[in-house]
């Protein structure tokens, strides 16, 4: 971890406006969500629970499970953007919304910088993120805690698929690394931002993420790959895209 290697590409915030990089983990032991029963979502939760109350450093946090959580909680997790809705009509004409909301619920560490999912679309998904473009704290951060959460509950892994994840896009490094940016300039045509992208291997979407539409001019912008490369690869793959896109759009004013 020690070599890893991402300068700030936006140490004055003219253009990154926060970062994240997140993942999938599959609980061993466990099918996936559609073929869950209801005592077997409730005895992952537990599990789960347990030990994410383990976390220490600042990994240290709070559980929220979604059945019977109060008004209070739920605005501010949704004044956060932390709180995940009932899955759209694909997941769940993949009945991978039964019994809902039992056995899910979100945990957050006290800064609100690492995240946990739980049971959501996959059994976890693991996130850390914060304002601005220091992408070497953020990754960092999340490695370190799924090494905290793997040392207490082991994953589904497979030597030729990688992490096992309900949704196959995931598949491999399950890793999602993405900037919410302001690109005005060089995302005046979509199309031919669409293309830019792709050349670095970037996925853009809106602001909320897939199937969303921008808010401000801010895009979310992510690496596309994530199966056939290593993690780091993944990660770096983003990175040295969005610093080309920040250079590109610095060249156009």
């Amino acid at each position: 971890m020690d070599k890893l290697n991402f300068p700030n590409p936006d140490p004055e915030g003219k253009y990154i406006i926060s970062t994240r990089v997140r993942c999938g983990r599959s609980l061993k032991g466990y099918p996936f969500n559609p073929l869950l029963t209801e005592p077997q979502y409730l005895e992952m939760e537990k599990s789960v629970q347990q030990a994410l109350a383990g976390l220490t450093g600042e990994h240290a946090g709070k559980y929220y499970p979604l059945k019977g959580m109060t008004k209070d909680v739920q605005n501010q997790l949704i004044e956060d953007h932390f709180l995940f809705k009932e899955g759209d009509r694909f997941l769940q004409a993949a009945q991978a919304c039964r019994f809902w909301p039992d056995g899910r619920g979100i945990f957050h560490n006290d800064n609100k910088t690492f995240l946990v999912w739980v049971n959501e679309e996959d059994h976890l998904r693991i996130i850390s993120m914060q304002k601005g473009g220091d992408l070497l704290t953020i990754y960092k951060r999340l490695i370190q805690g799924v090494q905290q959460i793997e040392a207490k509950l082991p994953f589904s892994h497979d030597e030729r698929l990688g992490f096992l994840t309900f949704c196959p896009t995931n598949l491999g490094t399950t890793i999602r690394a993405s900037v919410h940016i302001k690109l005005p300039k060089i995302s005046k045509n979509l199309d031919e931002f669409n293309k830019i992208a792709a050349r670095y291997n970037l996925q853009v979407r809106g602001t909320a993420g897939e199937h969303s539409e921008t808010v401000g001019g801010v895009y979310d912008v992510s690496n596309k790959r994530r199966m056939g490369l290593t993690e780091y690869d993944a990660v770096k793959e983003m990175y040295d895209g969005v610093v080309e896109l920040i250079k590109l759009e610095a060249k156009s004013q």
